[in-house]
């Protein structure tokens, strides 16, 4: 699929056309949009190929119906042969790129026989009253970060077996050649110099060498950055849940538990085109949580880089782990941060509190918690917060060690996982840091609105968004 920005009036084959509900838009077609049941409700297409019109349901006019709608119109075009179509847009601009964009995306790399569709043939005409800088530069940019959203979601559907820890770290080296940022790919070695005992712990049963990440973003030129934020990913590229062995049919699709480093990666891959005065740096820990003889153990004690000790009593609880020594790498290397961002799959709590679609947001700062949920908003992605409190704090109490990497409580889960990684957050820096589980909306096993059946680029578009409203 091409994407085209123009004023003209195209001699296209398909005229695409959004409606409300009882929309003046449908006048000319009232009849025939009646004989075929046509509502103008969300997800809701009627294609005239005789007239040249697809008609596309979109209950208001808001981004996110805008974005369903747009989404609806390029997967009915995809089941045809047509290969061309237009649709007027007099503003949102950057939601319809999103809709056609995101809306378009298909994983069938691993299909031996893919399906003869016509997509990459397709020339679709966004017509506009005027391009100028500012209309150009939405268009350039929406492109962009759709683009990186969908290679997100390519690096989060790709199987175990072909995205480890040294590919996603050869992936990381390509994003940083290709946008000119400085690029640390640092081992298992590094880990053990550097007394990062949690996350070397995670991955040591696996053949797969955990890799710890990082790539800077530094403002070109004479831009000087006024701000620096830190991206922090929490990339299991695989989690058997270790010794404390995840059942068979929670462990498919357990390649998604990279999705939060891959979503770092994806932010990583943008940022350079917005050339804002910012300097971001990206960390994920890439690590494969597997079973062997020397997996570590329920009853372990690891030691964590601020030298925090920790009684694991669960082995299946190991991204905190892995994220605990990446927070603990990100404060000791970077100095005078203003942000600090942290994206996992955490838990499956989250899920069970605030459904497969939301991501929870938490956090000693609630005004920049809330800073984050609009940025969201705006960007498309929902979220929520899952606040603290002093009484789950003490359910994280260990009798033998600093801290436990479970609490002693079925209940609150995703919050107590939050409030284990505040443990290893500077005191200069506990309004600084949000931690953000995207572990519903990260990968579901059917489409829903504009993402397609997996992984869905979570958090790329929020990052990027409140990076852009600093």
């Amino acid at each position: 699929m091409n994407l085209n920005l123009t004023t003209k009036k195209i001699d296209v084959e398909i005229e695409i056309i959004l409606v409300t509900k009882n929309s003046k838009k449908i006048k000319n077609d009232k009849e025939i949009l009646k004989s075929l049941n046509f509502k103008g409700e969300d997800e809701e297409s009627a294609l005239l190929p005789e007239l040249g019109k697809l008609y596309v349901g979109c209950e208001t006019d808001d981004s996110d119906n805008i974005r369903i709608a747009i989404a609806t119109a390029i997967k009915t075009l995809n089941k045809t042969n047509f290969k061309s179509a237009s649709i007027k847009c007099k503003d949102n601009l950057s939601a319809y790129i999103d809709g056609f964009e995101l809306g378009n995306y298909k994983f069938d790399k691993y299909k031996s026989k893919q399906e003869e569709l016509t997509q990459e043939d397709k020339n679709i005409y966004i017509i506009v009253d005027n391009i100028d800088k500012k209309i150009q530069k939405e268009f350039e940019e929406s492109i962009s970060i759709c683009e990186s959203v969908n290679m997100t979601r390519d690096f989060v559907n790709t199987p175990p077996d072909d995205f480890y820890p040294s590919i996603m770290a050869k992936e990381a080296i390509k994003i940083a050649q290709e946008n000119e940022l400085e690029c640390k790919i640092l081992d298992e070695d590094y880990l053990e110099q550097n007394n990062m005992g949690a996350m070397l712990a995670v991955g040591r049963a696996s053949r797969h060498r955990s890799k710890l990440i990082h790539l800077t973003y530094k403002p070109s030129g004479k831009i000087k950055a006024k701000k620096k934020i830190v991206l922090v990913g929490k990339g299991l590229t695989y989690d058997s849940g270790g010794l404390s062995l995840k059942p068979s049919d929670f462990m498919v699709s357990m390649k998604s538990d990279k999705s939060g480093g891959c979503a770092v990666l994806g932010v990583m891959n943008t940022i350079s085109t917005l050339n804002l005065p910012i300097e971001v740096h990206g960390i994920v820990g890439a690590v494969e949580n597997m079973i062997g003889g020397d997996a570590y153990k329920p009853d372990d004690v690891l030691t964590a880089k601020n030298g925090k000790t920790i009684e694991i009593r669960n082995t299946d609880a190991e991204g905190r782990l892995v994220l605990a020594d990446c927070l603990c790498y990100a404060q000791d290397e970077i100095k005078d941060i203003d942000y600090i961002l942290d994206f996992a799959t955490l838990t499956g709590a989250c899920v069970v509190g605030v459904g497969q679609y939301t991501s929870g947001i938490m956090g000693n700062n609630s005004q920049l918690n809330h800073k984050i949920i609009k940025s969201a908003s705006n960007s498309g992605e929902l979220t929520t917060t899952l606040p603290f409190n002093r009484y789950l704090k003490k359910t994280l109490k260990s009798e033998i060690a600093d801290i436990c990497n479970i609490s002693n409580t079925r209940y609150g889960g995703a919050i107590t996982a939050g409030m284990f990684l505040d443990n290893f957050i500077k005191d200069e820096n506990k309004q600084k840091w949000v931690h953000i589980d995207i572990a519903g909306p990260a990968f579901v096993e059917s489409s829903w609105g504009y993402n397609p059946h997996g992984a869905s680029g979570a958090g790329v578009r929020m990052a990027i968004e409140f990076i852009k409203d600093i």
